[in-house]
């Protein structure tokens, strides 16, 4: 896809800076955006046209609007400038603002507004401003459902709620408009479709009628005669002070639009069919609302689908200005091109699009507590902040290729996304109903599957796996079957790796993009026993696979161990730590490393360390907690220190690395260094199980062959990329408890 078509590639961070009770969680403190220098020449290197750009009330003028601080921002703005950036000027990201003001304070209008005014006479070249961010949204959230300050429950705090951020938006474009005429307002708002059973048709049709409040108020069409005046009326909003917001509008010159997968709500009577916490209601009725893709119903609301319906109401240019899914690599890139390839299609329909905004770019912290905890989950965006310095992901290189008008091709963009995919489906696939006429919602259905240019393809390119019926290998498998990857797991009877001849017929017949090498024994001190036999499988075969890779331009994953080093370091071992093994088998992977790299330098090769998973019944944990299950003592050594790995944490980081196109040695392991008898521990907690059935046993009694290192914790100087063992173990909990107990 092209640039001919006129449409612009912009760029922005996750920069919330919300309230909960007296909490503030700034985003931008968590990325380390404002202190670290080079983000904005890591931003204009991608081709981006411009870039949202924050200049938030609550960090600049938090205690008084007489004390700003723009030290920070003549900075940022100077960078900004130099390189060419236009900057879209945000000074409200789902906030209430500073603590002297809320959103149900009737000055807040006025306040935001004169911190505009302060900010464009110090800057009155900046052209561009969404002066608050998804108004609705925020105000859904602070207003209607209590989960943001100033939390409120009621309709009535809703309609205040969003009213004051209408008046604040107009007055704020109003008083930058004094010191540039020629000020654009980019009103941006989430937009999705409600959806429901035909009980409820009645209240889907009054979501979708309410979600375009906000952007009704902006342009004067809440007036007398719009379906939800009467509401409005009803809930504590005047007719004077809606009138009067209407007799002097403030169109936004383009409309960002910001969709998400769970933008789309599903609303259903049946509420045994779905889990307590999405259960809710109206006063009127008890209803779940549910993401509309579980239950089937996104087919009819895709994002081209949702800008087209935006443009037939409005009329006004549209940016779509948040492009972003938290996921793995592969579905954010699909994500991406799905939006990117829709709105080419609608501008070559006609429709008046501007720019697709690639957000976030830094990543995000904790949406899966909707910003409500400074622990929250983060995901990874253009950018991923887990390592030293922010490191570009296979996002960054698509969008250099957008904005310079080539075109990306990425085996993974084969195959549709997981929203496209039928296990989608968490709950019964139903018949569902949206909340508009007939003809309406005919109008605005897919008239398209989501299809790159390389998912129209006769066959869609493979991964193979070697290892077989392995732990690591099957993990592999189960993961890639979830992430909609093709792939072709060979046994040791499909795929001898050491057999030179072997490797290179199924590399020409199957052709794959990558091969993960997930073959050999983790026999430690069955190697002791059998070195040539650990020396074929372990240094031979990955030899062969490289040379193998290396011919056929395939991209090669393979494993190593923390067994490479001698445990005389006392904190963890970084990719850089000096290698010295113990055993037969330690140094047979310390040779295979250094082979590998010598021979395929655009290999990837993963130290890791004790594996335990879910779908692997012979691991450590799940064999000790079967044992403690039964009411077996169970005794295990104390003196050796290690950081367990969690394989679904394992394989996801592995195959974002893998797409990323990392190369070298990388060290991935949940967080953490444990003992063996520690771990076990944990492991019984978290199943309840009596721990003082665990018992330690010294290095002597095991009788081992093989000499282990005594400390062999894993740490990275790359990218500490997988959680710690605590959240590791919580999931192994929930997602195995059957097979353990």
């Amino acid at each position: 896809m092209t640039m001919a078509s006129g449409i612009e590639l912009w760029g922005g961070i996750e920069c919330t800076v919300n309230r909960v009770g007296d909490t503030y969680i700034d985003q931008i403190k968590m990325s380390g955006h404002e202190l670290r220098r080079g983000d904005a020449e890591r931003f204009a290197n991608l081709g981006l046209k411009a870039l949202r750009f924050p200049v938030l009330w609550e960090r600049l003028a938090p205690e008084d609007l007489r004390q700003i601080d723009w030290s920070s921002t003549d900075q940022r703005l100077a960078e900004a400038q130099a390189l060419g950036l236009r900057v879209i000027v945000g000074f409200v990201h789902h906030g209430s603002g500073p603590k002297y003001t809320h959103l149900l304070d009737p000055e807040f209008p006025e306040k935001l507004a004169d911190f505009a005014a302060a900010f464009a006479a110090r800057y009155p070249w900046v052209e561009a401003y969404t002066p608050v961010n998804e108004p609705l949204t925020t105000a859904r959230f602070s207003g209607l459902y209590g989960v943001w300050y100033p939390h409120g429950r009621s309709d009535e705090t809703f309609l205040r709620a969003l009213l004051v951020e209408c008046r604040a938006i107009m007055a704020t474009m109003r008083a930058v408009r004094k010191f540039n005429p020629d000020a654009q307002l980019i009103q941006t708002e989430d937009m999705g479709r409600i959806f429901s059973t035909p009980f409820l048709a009645y209240q889907a049709n009054f979501e979708n009628e309410r979600r375009w409040l906000s952007l009704d108020m902006l342009t004067g069409r809440l007036k007398p005669g719009h379906p939800l005046w009467s509401f409005c009326l009803k809930h504590g909003l005047k007719s004077d002070e809606l009138l009067a917001l209407a007799s002097e509008p403030v169109p936004p010159q383009i409309l960002g639009i910001n969709h998400y997968i769970t933008s789309n709500r599903f609303l259903d009577e049946r509420l045994e069919r779905y889990p307590p916490s999405s259960h809710g209601g109206n006063g009127r009725h008890r209803y779940a609302d549910i993401e509309a893709v579980r239950v089937g119903a996104e087919n009819l609301a895709s994002p081209k689908a949702i800008l087209r319906e935006v443009w037939d109401r409005y009329r006004i240019p549209i940016a779509v200005t948040e492009a972003h899914m938290g996921c793995t690599r592969d579905e954010q890139l699909r994500w991406f091109m799905e939006i990117w390839e829709g709105a080419h299609q609608l501008a070559a329909e006609g429709v008046d699009i501007r720019a697709v905004t690639a957000w976030s770019l830094l990543g995000a912290y904790g949406w899966d507590t909707l910003v409500t905890k400074p622990d929250g989950r983060y995901e990874p965006g253009v950018f991923d902040l887990r390592s030293t310095l922010p490191r570009p992901t296979a996002l960054a290189r698509l969008l250099g290729h957008l904005a310079e008008g080539r075109e990306y091709d990425h085996p993974v963009l084969d195959g549709p996304g997981w929203w496209h995919r039928p296990d989608r489906l968490l709950y019964p696939s139903v018949r569902i109903l949206s909340g508009q006429t007939a003809a309406s919602s005919a109008r605005y259905a897919v008239d398209d599957r989501y299809l790159t240019r390389s998912a129209k393809r006769a066959k869609a390119r493979e991964l193979v796996i070697t290892g077989g019926k392995g732990a690591l290998a099957t993990a592999f498998a189960y993961v890639c079957e979830r992430r909609g990857l093709p792939y072709r797991l060979l046994s040791r009877q499909e795929l001898d790796v050491s057999d030179e001849q072997a490797v290179q017929e199924v590399l020409r017949e199957l052709k794959p993009w990558a091969l993960i090498n997930a073959a050999g024994s983790s026999g430690v001190d069955k190697a002791e026993a059998d070195p040539s036999g650990c020396f074929l499988g372990h240094v031979v075969g990955p030899r062969i696979l490289a040379a193998a890779c290396a011919r056929e331009n395939t991209k090669l994953l393979s494993f190593s161990s923390d067994l490479v080093f001698d445990g005389t370091e006392l904190a963890p071992y970084r990719e850089t730590a000096v290698v010295a093994p113990l055993s037969v088998y330690g140094r047979c992977k310390a040779q295979a490393e250094q082979e590998v790299m010598t021979i395929n330098e655009r290999a990837l090769i993963v130290r890791s360390s004790a594996f335990f998973g879910p779908w692997d019944e012979r691991n450590f944990l799940t064999f000790t907690l079967r044992r403690l299950a039964r009411g077996e003592t169970v005794r295990i050594v104390d003196s050796l220190t290690l950081s367990p790995t969690y394989l679904p944490d394992l394989v996801d980081s592995s195959l974002d690395l893998l797409i990323d196109g990392e190369s070298g040695i990388w060290h991935l392991a949940n967080g953490g260094a444990l003992s063996w008898l520690d771990f076990a521990g944990l492991g019984a907690e978290r199943f309840k199980l009596d721990r003082k059935l665990i018992l330690p046993m010294s290095l002597e009694e095991m009788g081992w062959k093989a000499q282990r290192p005594s400390y062999s914790a894993l740490t990275s100087e790359r990218g500490q990329l997988m959680p710690a063992v605590d959240r590791a173990l919580d999931r192994y909990r929930n997602e195995c408890r059957i097979a353990v107990l």
